[in-house]
């Protein structure tokens, strides 16, 4: 770099641009960035759990956290489970859920990256020249970037602000499959119990059975038939069992449990039906006021809203980079310095593409949360029509269909004592109870998994067809954030 002496005015100027440039980069500054809130965003999160599920959450980062779980859980877990209970330990023992959590405080620290200006870039240089030696200092920083830093920045609390209700959908989803886990264990035990009780009826009939048949008061066709009765309900016993297991090992994952902490104790029963089923007669509204996936495909608009505006602001210029330059001869007091700006000319791109690519991405957006409260409002009117026909079919069966069998077997049974029918009727009306019974559990548990649905429809968390749709906006959204 030449050497070159300044005026006194000339010299003044500069550091008049220099100020002057420095207290606007300032104010942008300080208007533009952000930093790490105290609880790493979780308080979106406990609001909505507290508010959807009436659970506490907690982000476990300190023993004192994790003293608080383990000793929560322990008691919750000395008792019999209920889906309350086994929701609550989920939610404070589930490892994929902090997992989650610490998802959101990265998401939180790529909020504050991205909320920071760029870092100047500061060189020193040495030359020599005719046994003079010249050292020279520059500082560069990128005007663009600075000035468009507001706008990123609230870009950036926007996508952090979806980030905090991916992580509250996430928490919602653990505790709706762990509702699902519960009652299908809980019905699975009282399938067991049935078929255990069905087994030993079908073992005394088809013992019976072989007896007379020594003594040839039963023909082989007869037998056969208590025989394959024993043989087919102890085949049903041993899938109920298993079925049971798996059920039990299912809920055990989602609660998080291991080693010890398995010893868990499942209710032998579904819980009983509600007197009165809900009526929601304002449930669309509902669903579209609180499924956080909505509320996703909402702020992922407004993101790519503000992203089309700053890409139509930055069409022409894209790079603007300002730089400051100090140089000195040594042994003398000559100083030269100079101010540079390097930007781009628009010869060939004149951002068009990028404006007609971040337009035609927000309209894809607008089109898919559309979309998505259509299929909102239709999946809420779903899960209600499916829980109040499943409620009405469970409820026959409490209060018509297994009554009415009572009857039958009782009446049957009054007529074996009196000899006026043989045991081969009662073994017949037996097999159609045990098929009632069968068909009345799993009714009261198609109920309580159709409540358990209903709760997801409206509040969110579940996985039904409109979360497919959650990927093509965030990937729109990327798309734009990428196009300044």
């Amino acid at each position: 770099m030449s050497n070159m002496k300044t005026s006194p005015r000339i010299d003044r100027r500069y550091r008049s641009l220099l100020r002057s440039g420095s207290a606007v980069i300032a104010l942008v500054l300080l208007a533009g960035c952000a930093s790490f809130s105290p609880d790493k965003g979780m308080s979106v999160v406990a609001g909505v759990a507290d508010a959807a599920i009436r659970k506490d959450v907690i982000a476990i980062r300190s023993e004192d956290d994790a003293r608080f779980a383990e000793e929560t859980v322990a008691k919750l877990k000395s008792r019999v489970l209920t889906v309350e209970s086994s929701v609550q330990i989920a939610l404070l023992n589930n490892r994929g859920l902090q997992a989650a959590y610490n998802e959101l405080a990265l998401a939180e620290a790529d909020m504050v990256a991205d909320s920071l200006p760029p870092n100047p870039s500061f060189s020193v240089s040495r030359s020599v020249s005719g046994g003079s030696v010249e050292v020279s200092r520059q500082v560069a920083g990128d005007i663009l970037a600075i000035a468009t830093l507001p706008f990123r920045s609230e870009i950036a609390r926007e996508r952090f602000k979806r980030a905090q209700l991916a992580a509250a959908e996430q928490t919602l989803r653990l505790a709706a499959d762990v509702r699902d886990a519960f009652y299908r264990a809980t019905g699975a035990n009282e399938l067991v119990a049935v078929l255990t009780e069905a087994k030993t009826i079908a073992e005394t009939t088809a013992q019976l059975a072989t007896k007379l048949g020594e003594t040839g008061s039963l023909n082989k066709l007869d037998q056969a038939r208590q025989q394959a009765f024993y043989a087919e309900t102890t085949a049903d016993l041993a899938s109920a069992r298993q079925d049971a297991s798996s059920s039990r090992e299912r809920l055990i994952r989602l609660l998080g449990l291991w080693g010890r902490d398995t010893d868990i104790r499942i209710p032998g029963r579904l819980p009983q039906l509600p007197r009165r089923p809900d009526t929601l007669p304002l449930i669309e509204v509902q669903a579209v006021e609180r499924r956080l996936d909505l509320q996703m495909a909402r702020i992922d608009l407004l993101a790519l809203a503000k992203s089309l505006e700053l890409t139509q602001a930055t069409r022409f210029v894209t790079l603007l980079d300002m730089s400051a330059s100090q140089s000195k001869e040594l042994g003398t007091p000559n100083r030269s310095r100079s101010v540079g700006i390097d930007f781009q000319i628009p010869i060939f791109d004149g951002g068009e593409v990028r404006v007609r690519q971040s337009a035609e991405i927000y309209n894809q957006a607008f089109n898919l949360l559309t979309e998505k409260a259509v299929n909102v409002r239709s999946e809420a009117r779903d899960a209600f029509r499916t829980y109040r026909s499943a409620y009405d079919i469970a409820l026959q069966y409490q209060r018509e269909v297994l009554p009415l069998r009572k009857v039958i077997s009782d009446e049957l049974q009054l007529r074996y004592s009196s000899m006026q029918i043989d045991v081969f009727a009662l073994v017949v009306e037996a097999t159609a109870r045990i098929a009632a019974q069968r068909a009345g559990v799993a009714a009261k548990r198609d109920f309580w998994l159709a409540n358990s649905t209903l709760l997801t429809a409206v509040n969110g968390g579940g996985r039904g067809e409109s979360q497919s749709q959650t990927t093509g906006t965030t990937t729109a959204q990327a798309s734009a954030g990428g196009g300044h």
